[in-house]
């Protein structure tokens, strides 16, 4: 009797194993990548380019104020009160505290070098080593603004309010994805033309697509402009035109034999 109980139970131990041996083959069947393409399948490269333009919703404007005094103490009081001003006006026309942001701070000695009278045992003239006559301090602000219709309004104020340096403004966009989408459908749609036409003169047929792959997305230089700083500027007049986005892709396809 003891015998007959234990047959049973190495039979089940063998069909478990066998049914896990299969389970795993299947398994490892299943994560198989499929062949690559043979070597001798005959394909075609091309590159597809898009592009989308997209009016700017925002604008990056640099301003600076410098100040100059006798010692470094005076010119920094004098650069920080310019600054406050500006700050201050800034805010009360509606810019937020997280799109104003210091861009650089400097405070360096301002030097005089003269030549003296008298000469050397050479009989060439003798220098006067440089000495500092007074301090300069620059403070620069980078401003994001929002509202385009106020851009003029804030460049008017804030020379008036001190700022007698910077003024370069470049126009972006808060969020170019739609533009960015648009440009790329536009690529994959000229790299498929391109594909077509080569595939065409060449009397074949395009097959399905290999592979795709996104050389980057290049935003066009947007012109800059650059304002001389006076305290008699009227309301500056900005124009934003356009922004352009452009999108490279690579595709690969297969060509029918």
């Amino acid at each position: 009797m003891p015998g007959l109980l234990m047959r049973p139970r190495r039979l089940c131990l063998s069909t478990l194993l066998v049914t896990a041996g299969i389970a795993v083959a299947s398994v490892g069947q299943a994560q198989t990548p499929p062949p690559p393409p043979s070597a001798h399948q005959p394909m075609i490269s091309v590159t597809g380019e898009g592009r989308a333009a997209l009016a700017p919703d925002m604008a990056m404007l640099s301003l600076t104020v410098t100040r100059t005094a006798e010692t470094a103490d005076a010119a920094l009081a004098a650069n920080n009160a310019a600054m406050r001003e500006v700050m201050a006006a800034l805010k009360q026309d509606g810019v937020a505290e997280r799109d104003i942001q210091t861009s650089d701070f400097s405070i360096f000695p301002r030097y005089s070098q003269q030549e003296r009278s008298g000469q050397n045992g050479d009989g060439g003239n003798v220098d006067e080593v440089p000495r500092i006559i007074g301090y300069q301090v620059s403070n620069g602000l980078s401003v994001r603004v929002r509202d385009l219709g106020k851009l003029g309004g804030l460049i008017d104020r804030s020379v008036k309010l001190g700022v007698n340096q910077g003024g370069q403004i470049s126009f972006t966009n808060d969020d170019p994805k739609a533009a960015m989408a648009e440009a790329r459908r536009k690529a994959v749609a000229d790299a498929m033309e391109k594909a077509r036409t080569l595939a065409e003169a060449a009397g074949t047929k395009l097959g399905p697509v290999v592979s795709i792959a996104e050389n980057g997305m290049r935003p066009e230089p947007v012109p800059m402009m650059r304002m001389a700083m006076a305290k008699e500027a009227d309301s500056v007049p900005v124009s934003g035109g356009e922004n352009s986005y452009t999108v490279m892709v690579e595709m690969r396809f297969e060509l029918a034999r």
